[in-house]
């Protein structure tokens, strides 16, 4: 019997983008803990960027990584939420080809056992733009270990196979 290709485990290219009006490089834990996640699960990250908490600035930033070839899924962390200075997915849906609704509603769902009925106020989103898979994550560092771990890395092979079939 043959392995399936959708569980072969085949390493990828990440970009990370980390939307903040007051991290800097060295206090962005969020970020350091995607990036260990991400290689020590056999990836790499081609690319991490902090950029502040405006549309056009993060649109701009994912359209970047978006034509960048050597990137095949793009992570957003922090702008997702409902406060006045969340503006991620604003940023990002716009680019979307195909929105992956599956992933904010798993999210939710695993969240509540984390942070209870606070998980409603999180508009985590996915979805697929030139090829590439985004995944729009909240700025926690929790949210970040959650998605990554129990959803976007044992995942990502299998979505990137039926995205290129």
């Amino acid at each position: 019997m043959s392995e399936h290709p959708t569980s072969k485990k085949k390493p990828t290219t990440f970009a990370l983008i980390v939307t903040s009006d007051t991290r800097t490089e060295r206090e962005d834990e969020t970020g350091r803990i995607a990036v260990s996640l991400i290689e020590g699960d056999g990836h790499s990250v081609a690319s991490h960027t902090i950029v502040s908490n405006n549309e056009d600035k993060i649109r701009a930033e994912v359209e970047r990584v978006l034509y960048d070839n050597a990137v095949k899924v793009i992570v957003t962390s922090g702008g997702t939420g409902i406060g006045s200075k969340d503006k991620t997915v604003a940023a990002v849906a716009p680019l979307l080809e195909k929105e992956i609704p599956g992933f904010g509603e798993l999210f939710r769902r695993i969240s509540i056992d984390e942070v209870g009925g606070a998980a409603i106020m999180s508009r985590a989103t996915a979805g697929v733009a030139n090829g590439k898979l985004i995944f729009c994550l909240p700025g926690s560092r929790n949210a970040v270990k959650v998605a990554l771990t129990k959803i976007i890395l044992p995942n990502v092979g299998h979505m990137q196979w039926e995205l290129n079939r």
